[in-house]
């Protein structure tokens, strides 16, 4: 069965809920869906910090497919719209439905800012770091 545009976004509106729902409960009540905000899009979920630093989440239910690729790409463009420290992509697991069990993707770079506070430069030869 093939995907329409609608049933997917259907899909990804029920992923995210779930994942607010789950984070807002273990984590913080403040976390919530974010409106969309179309060419300049800052992630799925608002409210996630971790030691006063934002962390940009995108949520991605793909049927258990993974596209880790572009979608870090797409989560670290959302980072850098929304000014946030890290960003990491949230991914439907085959077979089971409970948030907790669902997947995290995250770059060495993000685990590092994570872990310290600070993000590494990814072009130390240069001044600024993106």
């Amino acid at each position: 069965m093939t995907r329409s545009r609608a049933s997917a976004k259907q899909a990804g509106t029920k992923f995210e809920t779930l994942i607010v729902d789950y984070l807002a409960t273990h984590v913080d009540d403040r976390i919530e869906r974010r409106r969309l905000n179309g060419a300049n899009d800052r992630g799925d979920i608002s409210g996630v910090r971790h030691h006063g630093n934002r962390i940009v989440l995108e949520c991605k239910d793909y049927g258990g497919r993974l596209q880790v690729g572009p979608w870090l790409n797409e989560a670290d463009i959302a980072r850098g719209n929304d000014d946030a420290l890290i960003a990491a992509v949230v991914a439907k697991r085959r077979g089971t439905t409970d948030p907790g069990d669902q997947v995290v993707l995250l770059t060495i770079r993000d685990l590092v800012a994570l872990l310290t506070g600070e993000r590494p430069n990814p072009n130390p030869d240069k001044e600024n770091p993106t």
